[in-house]
């Protein structure tokens, strides 16, 4: 259900809208209505929904075990949604803080080799469910209005707190249980474009996020076919991002 609500949303807008983005006469701030562009304000207002596609990013110590096959990460695409407070620094500068709540799972699956002796099906697959609260400062760099269009690129740190973690669970995958840590840091980059329309500022936007710390907790046992093989787990992944303000 989710995947499909933005989408229409998104074709939505652009049918209501269409006429008012690619006329010639700029969308300008109307104090009498309340309504238009308010990007001459120090502080401003909004908020976003959106698509998430989170990943991990593996690095592997296999020792004297040779090559073994890469672990499979399989995606299933998320949602977000949170606030937006900006701070105008210039006409072409921006400071943004993006606090927001991201839901998302993944399934980690491993291969046969990473096993000796006899296995059960469901030793090669790892569920990890994630629910994060997500807090981005961000420097967006616009380039000049033409009309009613203003691209401009984002890039800047995050932190997320795991709601779903389950880093102190004193069982480990020998129990089922594959742990990740509470707290993570990653660096964004992106890109999107300001769409100004009549009753307020639209801005779809793609952003990646880099994680920079290790997010495994190790098993208790240090030769476990499930972490002893794996030097740093890290999160990457793809936002696609609808902003109202």
């Amino acid at each position: 259900m989710k995947a499909f609500f933005l989408p229409l949303l998104l074709l939505s807008l652009s049918l209501n809208c269409n006429a008012q983005l690619f006329k010639k006469e700029k969308v300008t701030y109307d104090a009498n209505q309340g309504r238009g562009s308010t990007d001459n304000n120090l502080l401003r207002w909004g908020y976003f929904l959106g698509i998430s596609h989170y990943d991990f990013n593996f690095d592997y110590d296999f020792g004297n075990q040779g090559d073994l096959r890469d672990i499979y990460v399989n995606r299933s695409p998320g949602f977000n949604v949170g606030l937006i407070g900006n701070l105008r620094i210039n006409s072409f500068l921006d400071l943004r803080l993006e606090p927001g709540l991201c839901i998302t799972n993944r399934e980690v699956n491993y291969s046969e080799s990473y096993f000796s002796g006899e296995i059960q099906s469901n030793d090669l697959i790892r569920e990890v469910k994630s629910t994060y609260i997500h807090i981005p400062l961000l420097l967006k760099v616009s380039t000049k209005r033409i009309n009613n269009f203003k691209p401009f690129i984002v890039g800047g740190f995050s932190t997320a707190l795991n709601l779903s973690s389950n880093e102190n669970n004193p069982e480990d995958n020998s129990n089922g249980q594959f742990r990740t840590k509470r707290n993570s840091i990653f660096y964004e980059l992106g890109f999107g474009i300001d769409l100004y329309l009549y009753n307020f500022k639209f801005s779809p936007s793609i952003r990646g996020i880099f994680g920079i710390n290790d997010e495994l907790v190790r098993d208790n046992d240090p030769n476990s076919p499930w972490t002893s093989n794996i030097s740093s787990m890290k999160t990457r992944g793809l936002f696609i991002n609808f902003t109202f303000q």
